[in-house]
């Protein structure tokens, strides 16, 4: 292999902590909004509340997978791992050597706080991840970096967010100062903000596009562009197509004559240059004949 991977290439990169929480907490705040869950496929159409949260008494005691689909099929969400579970395809390219023979969409993700058996419930189900909240991650969150991962939560999971990551009143309890960061855009309907009477009054008024640009056709596609240019062009034209009926009649008449067995009438064609020198040969009489009246006389 030419210039084969080394162990001395840079492979990873460092990224401050404040940065990747921020990223984290992004993702979060992202999956509890409906729009965006919705814009990245996740059928959530049939389930009660984004973000969904699912007591613990009802979830907890499910060890088998069918009781899994059952609790997925009564909170809504199963139309979600169907989508996932139908998506399954095979890898083109060399991938399918590299025990990366099938893709697949991502479905739901399972967040608990306390390990129990429903990790070996969720586990078998196509496109289903499962996370700890102690161990939140980036790429399961936000999957190719698209914010809105559809999140199903247990109850201790979702009250435990505040004490790992704080709220905008109080700092977090298991992060030493850490503050959740504040959105600069308090009012998040944009449109609105454009359009309101205090933006518009200040905003200068439009100015009016006077340049004008005129669209080139070309004549050689564009007949009625061509006449523009040049107008002889339509008797050219004309002549043309007059000449394309009198070829295509004369060919006929020409096949029904073969087809008939009778010989068409031929009819001698002189040449520019004969009729040419023929001419010449009669004027050259004509003058002679008048220069003999002229000397009788």
């Amino acid at each position: 292999m030419f210039a084969p991977t080394k162990t001395w290439r840079r492979w990873h990169r460092k990224i401050s902590v404040n940065q990747r929480r921020f990223a984290l907490v992004s993702a979060l705040a992202a999956s509890a909004i409906p729009s965006l869950v919705l814009a990245r496929g996740h059928k959530i159409e049939q389930i009660a509340e984004v973000p969904l949260v699912v007591d613990n008494k009802s979830i907890d005691g499910i060890a088998k997978a069918s009781q899994a689909v059952a609790l997925l099929k009564s909170l809504g969400a199963l139309s979600d791992v169907t989508k996932v579970k139908d998506s399954k395809k095979l890898r083109s390219g060399k991938g399918k050597l590299r025990n990366r023979r099938y893709t697949q969409r991502r479905g739901p993700l399972i967040v608990y706080n306390e390990t129990s058996p429903l990790v070996k419930a969720f586990r078998n189900l196509s496109g289903v991840e499962i996370a700890s909240v102690n161990r939140l991650n980036l790429l399961q969150l936000a999957p190719g970096g698209h914010l809105g991962r559809f999140v199903i939560w247990t109850r201790d999971a979702f009250e435990r967010l505040d004490t790992l990551y704080g709220t905008y009143k109080k700092a977090a309890a298991e992060k030493s100062g850490y503050k959740l960061p504040r959105p600069l855009l308090t009012h998040a309907d944009v449109a609105r903000i454009i359009n309101s009477d205090e933006v518009q009054s200040t905003l200068r008024s439009k100015i009016p596009n006077k340049k004008v640009h005129v669209r080139r056709k070309n004549p050689l596609k564009n007949l009625g562009f061509l006449i523009k240019l040049n107008p002889y062009a339509k008797s050219l034209r004309r002549k043309e197509l007059v000449q394309q009926e009198q070829r295509a009649k004369s060919r006929a008449a020409l096949l029904e004559a073969k087809r008939k067995g009778v010989k068409p009438t031929e009819t001698k064609k002189v040449s520019a240059t004969k009729q040419r020198r023929n001419l010449n040969k009669k004027n050259a009489k004509t003058r002679a004949a008048s220069y003999k009246t002229l000397q009788s006389k």
